[in-house]
């Protein structure tokens, strides 16, 4: 027995030994990798930059060297962000290294506004006379197709397949789920667009609801058809046919087509590349990758300029206080602009939004600093793959707004949704409540039970004040009436060129652009970017991964793309109350 112990005692202490050394290492290697994350690094002549097309791009990218890793699969796989990508392409074009761009695609969507501000910075690239050629071994989907005919060639593997289909909007709809389950969702909202709420009391889309989403989807579809049609001299007519026909499902359809430029293997695609950038075929290709040309340092950039332009990336759903990476918190962001606003160096605000909406609140909060801001300092917008209702409630007080021609905008309207879980509770679960209240309204609002006449009353005036305010708001901030916002909001969901066109947009571009307008705006030719908010440190980024991070990796590696359905369910928890969100889940594909 006392062997047992003893030996029982050391194991137990050999394992905290070695997980303390193991800890002290871990520290060390970090300390390593941050030291030398941010160097300058140098590339060799003749060097093709590789951009990874068909992944998911956030519009903002993270120098963090430990953004990467991922602790559960033990993996370093850095994602740049747009900004990375449009200032590399944009470097890459003037430095005499770099002698093309090779567009490796995948299958995942990134976004169509992103894509079409690569695409745009791809056909700049090309005009100072270096090639881009696309490639893709697997299936090249509709949308990296459309940034593949970026390329001067685009070249598949001989059993490839092109998605070329014209455009499908899906919507999930829960009224179902939720009345098997004994819920009732109640609903109040102001907007005969507003179709947020469809899902929970419908099992269809209204009429009205299919006039839009065939207008913004018709819209997009018509710019996707024009840029292919210029590009690859394809009449729109034929495109269209190809598309009903879906001619890109053959690879040998896709050649005969005019889609594709050629079948080709990988060996074939590097004789190419090695011929295009003057390297021997007994040579192994210079590939960049754009992680690693980030840190090549740009001649062109002014890193010490006094003058600043802020830019503030404010990216996913709307939510009341700090919020995490992931969603905007609105009492964060609006310190954030604060801190910006009554910064004598920053001479500009570039706010850059992809964004659903979210809680009215929160927007609002943001939206109060914002105007602010505008009053004393440029403000210019700069919209993504969304900007609606709460996203375009804080672009209101903009200068100038700059949207691509894919945003989706718009849906001024509100809504408000309170859960009746009674039948769940009593005739599912045999649970019932019995409340005292001291006022006559005390239990409201409840869960518990359905609202009566007056409560509903009551949530119909929050919800009017709460459009009326929005309203308002827009009207101020676009030198509209409020007849006219009214007119064009009650909810509907518009295109970034139709959202021009009716003048909640002033002008079609991307985040390049929208950064040299706020520079003309404020009077400055020299000036330093200043990305905001300021990301956390690399010790606090690895202790976020080991603790609640994690358990979202998890779930991503046992679900795959299906999570997203995880993350639709846990946004429908969070929308209880007045919300200025985008009419449900848009999948666009």
């Amino acid at each position: 027995m006392k062997n047992f112990l003893k030996y029982t005692l050391a194991t137990i202490t050999g394992i905290i030994i070695a997980s303390i050394l193991f800890f002290v290492v871990m520290l060390a290697s970090i300390s390593a990798l941050v030291s030398s994350g941010n160097k300058p690094v140098s590339i060799s002549n003749n060097s093709i930059l590789v951009l990874k097309a068909g992944v998911p791009i956030p519009d903002r990218g993270d120098q963090n060297p430990l953004s990467g890793i991922d602790l559960l699969s033990i993996t370093f796989a850095p994602v740049p962000g747009l900004n990375e990508i449009l200032h590399n392409i944009e470097k890459a074009s003037v430095d005499s290294k770099i002698k093309g761009i090779l567009i490796e695609n995948g299958l995942l969507s990134s976004g169509w506004a992103t894509t079409e501000e690569i695409r745009n910075a791809l056909l700049k690239f090309r005009e100072h006379g270096k090639f881009v050629i696309s490639y893709s071994d697997y299936v090249l989907s509709q949308e990296c197709y459309y940034l593949a005919t970026a390329a001067g060639k685009i070249f598949i593997n001989p059993l490839s397949m092109i998605e070329f289909k014209g455009l499908s909007s899906e919507v999930m709809f829960y009224k179902k789920a939720l009345d098997k389950i004994g819920v009732e969702v109640q609903v109040t909202r102001h907007g005969k667009f507003k179709g947020a709420v469809e899902p929970f009391i419908l099992d269809n889309l209204s009429e009205d609801n299919k006039i839009q989403i065939k207008d913004y989807t018709g819209s997009l579809w018509k710019q996707i058809i024009s840029d292919i049609s210029q590009a690859r001299e394809i009449p729109a007519d034929k495109l269209n046919s190809i598309a009903d026909n879906l001619d890109g499902t053959l690879a040998s359809k896709a050649l005969e087509t005019n889609l594709v430029d050629g079948l080709i293997y990988r060996d074939a695609l590097n004789d190419t590349l090695k011929a295009l950038s003057g390297i021997s075929k007994d040579k192994d290709l210079n590939l960049v990758s754009m992680t690693k040309y980030s840190k090549v340092p740009d001649i062109k950039m002014n890193y010490s300029a006094k003058n600043k332009i802020a830019v503030v990336y404010a990216s996913g759903t709307i939510v009341a206080g700090k919020g995490t990476d992931n969603n905007i918190g609105g009492n964060y962001y609006a310190e954030v602009i604060s801190k910006a606003r009554r910064d004598s160096s920053v001479k500009a605000i570039v706010l850059r939004v992809d964004s659903p909406g979210g809680s009215a609140n929160a927007s609002d909060i943001m939206w109060r600093e914002l105007d602010l801001a505008a009053q004393v300092k440029p403000v210019v917008v700069s919209m993504g793959n969304y900007a609606a209702s709460g996203g375009y409630y804080i672009s209101a007080p903009g200068t100038k707004i700059y949207a691509d021609h894919m945003t989706i905008s718009g849906s001024i309207g509100v809504f408000g949704l309170i859960p009746n879980a009674r039948k769940l509770l009593e005739d599912k679960l045999g649970l019932n409540t019995d409340i005292v209240n001291t006022n006559k309204n005390s239990d409201f609002p409840s869960i518990y039970k359905p609202m009566n006449t007056y409560e509903k009353e009551l949530m119909q005036m929050s919800v009017e004040k709460t459009y009326s305010e929005f309203v308002g708001k827009v009207a101020a901030g676009r030198k509209m009436s409020s007849a006219s916002v009214d007119s064009i909001g009650q909810g509907r969901v518009w295109s970034g060129t139709s959202a021009m066109n009716i003048g909640l947009v002033d002008e079609i571009g991307g985040l390049h652009d929208a950064i040299s307008g706020a520079a003309k705006l404020a009077g400055i030719e020299s000036y330093s970017i200043s990305e905001l908010p300021v990301l956390e440190d690399p010790y606090t980024k690895i202790m976020s991964q080991l603790g609640g991070d994690i358990k979202l990796r998890i779930m991503k590696n046992e679900l795959g793309e299906s999570v997203k359905y995880l993350n639709m369910f846990r946004e429908i928890r969070n929308m209880s109350g007045i919300q200025a969100r985008l009419p449900y889940f848009i999948d666009i594909h």
